[in-house]
């Protein structure tokens, strides 16, 4: 299926791009999520009209992740969880968990934007990146205190 991408999407494109991509990943995916439209002659004049201002609204978000990225690049997540004597925890440490800390920050970070490189399953200090945008991803330090049960 041939559409328009109206957003920049990780290994497929950017913006106004016309690209060939499977039906179900367009239809289930892409579509849905406001990501692309068909690719119709009528869908491709009214992009190329609106073009401008969806490179405006791209370039504002940008700037506000990019700002929101400076303040919270280097910030330390302390999480206290129970964990045995050897420092090892009873579960991990999920996305969801560093999210909610670092909202109780002050940030607005949901937690799909939460990249573990590693599950976290052990006390100690431990690297995580944020990916705020596509192209902003900023290193935040998740420190992991142990409590005996």
């Amino acid at each position: 299926m041939q559409i328009i991408l109206l957003d920049k999407v990780i290994n497929l494109g950017n913006l106004g791009d016309v690209i060939k991509v499977k039906d179900g990943y367009a239809r289930n995916f892409l579509i849905p999520f406001g990501r692309a439209r068909r690719a119709t002659a009528a869908a491709i004049k009214e992009f190329e009209v609106k073009r401008a201002d969806l490179e405006k609204a791209a370039a504002i978000k940008l700037a506000e992740c990019q700002a929101q990225g400076e303040k919270l690049t280097g910030t330390v997540v302390k999480m206290t969880q129970k964990a045995g004597v050897d420092g090892r925890l009873f579960g991990s440490v999920t996305n969801a968990d560093i999210a909610a800390e670092v909202t109780k920050l002050g940030f607005a970070v949901i937690k799909s934007q939460i990249r573990l490189p590693n599950a976290i399953k052990t006390t100690g200090e431990h690297p995580v990146h944020v990916a705020l945008h596509t192209d902003v991803v900023v290193d935040i330090l998740v420190t992991v205190y142990g409590e005996t049960a």
